[in-house]
């Protein structure tokens, strides 16, 4: 069955439903496909239980509705996922669900884009027709686990940070979390807070700041340079933590902000570990060199035995998978080659939000962008 529409979106985390509320105040068209069973799957059912927005409300909330006033200034997981509820409800989003998306084209005869999505309760195949394609899987689309020598030998349990709830199963556990993200950081800290023998893999330098302290420099950019605004944050960092590099934490040559402008990494937001890690009670290590069975070999030459390992080692795109014909908008790695402020544009009406680095924040204006820009296109026809 050919199912027709101006405006064909792929993925209904908060990037598809900001662009689909943003089309719907423009009375323009539009379905979005969603492989998963709800939408915001990725907080809904994959953000584990203490995790808040890393920014202030004012730099998360989706177009044209903030969040109430009662909100505290980093709203947390459950709070969130609400305001997202309120927010489809509010603007008529209606995704269509179990739709998995296997492949998408753009028909240079008929001028349409054509997505074929399997239907995963009815087992049937669908075709979508849009003149319009946005892609809105973003970058944290699949959950990446990097490839690490002996890892199929070992014998306790693996996980990626997407399936990490809490730490409740892993007391008094030896547990070795991978990665020293905003997300590993906060897992090494629950899991030491539930009972377990944390230790965690810090393999690259990295900007450790207070959540006050992000919330100064987000404001001071707007009348500062990020050099000045960087020197300003480090300071005050290095007053309140001291020297990390005695703990295994390296700092990078560039400042937090111009990083996260330029690669889009952000800096961590402490929560409490650097505390414990410079008590002891979360210990840092080396790259993993080799794991056997239950033990692993890290760089240095030390060797621990462990019950589990958690991945926080980030996501994937997919987009390169199933999207035949982009333009040229992706690179190999599914990310747009496009730098900003118009790398949510490509060609013949080929669209992606989602995939600024920038949080929600960049997925905001990206969606308002593209809706925009597919209105004033149209109005010319």
């Amino acid at each position: 069955m050919k199912h027709e529409t101006a405006v064909v979106i792929v993925g209904a985390g908060p990037a598809g439903l900001a662009t689909s509320a943003c089309l719907n105040l423009l009375s323009i068209p539009n379905v979005i496909l969603e492989r998963d069973d709800c939408y915001a799957s990725l907080w809904q059912k994959k953000a584990y239980d203490r995790l808040k927005l890393h920014l202030a409300k004012n730099f998360c909330e989706l177009p044209h509705m903030p969040f109430p006033v009662s909100a505290p200034t980093f709203v947390p997981k459950y709070m969130f996922v609400r305001y997202l509820h309120e927010y489809v409800t509010e603007f008529n989003v209606d995704p269509l669900y179990n739709r998995s998306v296997e492949s998408a084209w753009y028909d240079k005869v008929t001028k349409r884009w054509m997505v074929i999505a399997k239907n995963g309760v009815s087992g049937f195949v669908e075709e979508y027709v849009g003149e319009f394609l946005v892609v809105a899987t973003g970058e944290n689309c699949e959950g990446f686990i990097p490839s690490v020598n002996g890892l199929d030998s070992f014998t306790g349990s693996i996980i990626h940070s997407s399936k990490y709830e809490n730490g409740k199963k892993f007391g008094r556990k030896n547990v070795l979390v991978v990665g020293a993200g905003n997300s590993g950081m906060e897992i090494a800290y629950d899991l030491f807070n539930w009972g377990a023998q944390t230790s965690i893999v810090v393999r690259s330098p990295v900007h450790v700041l207070t959540k006050e302290l992000v919330q100064l420099g987000m404001y001071l950019l707007k009348y500062l340079s990020c050099s000045f605004v960087d020197k300003i944050v480090l300071m005050f960092s290095k007053l309140l933590y001291g020297d990390l590099c005695k703990h295994g934490i390296q700092r990078p040559t560039k400042g937090p902000f111009y990083l996260k402008r330029e690669t889009g990494r952000s800096p961590v937001i402490d929560v409490g570990t650097v505390a414990r890690i410079k008590t002891g009670d979360i210990e840092v290590m080396k790259s993993i060199e080799e794991i056997k069975g239950d033990q692993i070999k890290f760089s240095n030459g030390q060797e621990k035995r462990f019950d589990a390992i958690v991945f926080a080692t980030g996501f994937t795109s997919n987009v390169r998978k199933w999207l035949k014909h982009d333009g040229g908008l992706f690179n190999e790695k599914g990310m747009p080659h496009l730098k900003s402020p118009n790398r949510w544009k490509g060609e013949h009406g080929l669209y992606c939000v989602g995939f600024a680095s920038a949080g929600l924040f960049g997925i905001s204006n990206d969606a308002k962008n593209i809706a925009n820009d597919i209105s004033q296109i149209v109005k010319k026809k």
